[in-house]
């Protein structure tokens, strides 16, 4: 059999290794794969991959049973190497955990990036939160994931990103600032913060896994802790504060950065000009690019839902006056999605724009990050079968969208933070999980097998005609809602999947 050249980079360093505190070399995927002149044979051949038991950075007893349920079971042996490598990635390679008197902390870099998202670590441990019953560590590790993002909020809630320790970043010369004594502005980065670009939905993500660990543990003391309201309060604090518009006043955040992408900084420090609409303004998108139009519509929608669901959890926890904050809150950004967000497209209809900045302006486009347009049903938004949703998927997945992109690799949605031509493996992702179609979520299945470069993991983004050409090699978030894909698939068509 041909074999591809690999590059191999390792980087060795001494992480804690899984719940046993025991030291192990920091194992990273291949960073970089030569393409040789013939690479045919093995371009759809997915290699088993994942770090040797002694390399891993924490050990799910739940996570590997339920591994070696399904891929005993799985009819189809690259796709069962695939989910073997991509479900455990998080766990296996970015997680850093320990606990002490304080309790649990677990700080998660993205992947080939040392620093810890919001919306990234939420994302990269939700296909484990169904399992914490079942595994008392994993419980633990999930908790520490949600006491660090609690602690990054009261810190500062409008970064998106952060450092284990105060580690400094590239974008230290940023300018952006916060609020401090006297109402006196000073410089809102720190040594702490990796980036300081607010974005709406990494807010939303925070709420987004106290309530996913709460649905399934049913531990309610855990979040009975001024901490923990206290950074809800904070969230829903910075979330009506931007539902202002530009006419009501400076709003409290400003940022600005020399860079030769005009997606990297705001226009005039603030981003667009907004009108009031109910909806709240995010100046940086899930992509970590500035937005066009100030009202992003997904990251609004799962507002509402993460606002609601939080506002339950505080009601039984007797906060009975932020509840309702939250739930009030959530009710009029409804009202300003469905009287603003709902445009007519000359060809498809009835659909939910993109962004908008409530003076008439809209912007028709999706991007691959979630939150995005195609995956409000995933978001808990709306149902698969809405009619307005239906007539937006059907605009996302063709060539009016103009960030959906067809080639010889395959076809799905990319969008500006890579650039024209390139497709995410996570829109592809999001499409299987938000189809009702056998065949439609088949030929997914096939495109994410046959584009990983023989790299047995997920990236973030491949060359539509050339699945060599890819960015990340090493991204866990995509690797991690593969994993969920292939649960998803388990519980709902298992005929899909297994034997």
């Amino acid at each position: 059999m041909r074999e591809f050249a690999w590059l191999l980079l390792l980087s060795i360093s001494t992480v804690v290794a899984g719940s046993t505190g025991l030291k192990a070399p920091l194992f990273q995927p291949p960073r970089f794969l030569l393409k040789t002149a013939d690479c045919s044979a093995t371009m759809a051949t997915v290699i088993s991959a994942r770090p040797p038991p002694n390399q891993r950075n924490f050990v799910s007893v739940a996570i590997d049973n339920l591994i070696s349920n399904y891929t005993s079971r799985m009819k189809d042996p690259q796709l069962a190497a695939l989910f073997e490598n991509c479900l455990p990635n998080t766990l296996d390679t970015t997680v850093e955990f320990a606990t002490d008197a304080a309790g649990p902390d677990t700080f998660v870099i993205t992947g080939d990036i040392e620093a810890m998202w919001f919306r990234d670590s939420t994302n990269q441990v939700l296909p484990y939160v169904p399992f914490v019953n079942e595994d008392a560590a994993l419980d633990e590790l999930i908790r520490g994931v949600i006491n660090r993002q609690v602690a990054n909020v009261l810190y500062d809630p409008y970064a998106n990103a952060y450092n284990k320790d105060n580690d400094g970043s590239p974008w230290m010369t940023d300018n952006t600032y916060k609020i401090g004594f006297l109402g006196v502005q000073v410089p809102g980065m720190t040594f702490h913060i990796h980036e300081r670009k607010y974005e709406l939905d990494s807010l939303c993500a925070v709420l987004k896994l106290s309530w996913e660990y709460y649905n399934v543990s049913g531990n309610l003391a855990f979040f009975n802790s001024s901490t923990w309201q206290n950074a809800v309060a904070s969230i829903v604090q910075v979330i009506t504060a931007f539902q202002a518009g530009s006419e009501e006043g400076s709003l409290p955040y400003y940022f600005q950065r020399q860079a030769s992408n005009p997606t990297d900084t705001l226009m005039h420090g603030i981003g667009s000009p907004a009108r009031r609409t109910g909806m709240s303004q995010s100046p940086f998108r899930p992509s970590d690019d500035a937005s066009a139009l100030p009202f992003p519509i997904a990251a609004n929608a799962m507002a509402v839902v993460t606002l609601n669901q939080v506002s339950s959890m505080l009601t039984k926890l007797g906060n009975e006056a932020l509840a309702q904050q939250a739930s009030a809150l959530a009710s009029t950004i409804q009202a300003g999605i469905q009287k603003f967000g709902v445009q007519t497209h000359p060809t498809h209809g009835q659909i939910y724009a993109f962004e908008v900045d409530g003076y008439g302006s809209s912007y028709f486009m999706d991007d691959a990050n979630v939150p995005s347009l195609l995956s409000l049903p995933y978001l808990g938004f709306c149902d698969k079968s809405d009619p307005t949703y239906l007539n937006t998927r059907q605009f996302l997945l063709s060539a009016d969208n103009p960030y959906f992109f067809s080639g010889s690799a395959g076809e799905g949605i990319g969008g500006p933070h890579i650039g024209p031509d390139f497709i995410w493996p996570m829109s592809i992702i999001m499409r299987a999980l938000t189809s009702t179609s056998d065949a439609e979520i088949a030929a997914c299945l096939d495109t994410l097998k046959s584009t990983t470069a023989g790299t047995g993991f997920m990236h973030e983004s491949f060359n539509k005609n050339d699945a060599t050409s890819f960015t990340r090699p090493w991204f866990a978030w995509a690797n991690t809602l593969f994993g969920e894909l292939i649960i998803t698939l388990a519980k709902e068509r298992p005929y899909l999947i297994f034997g």
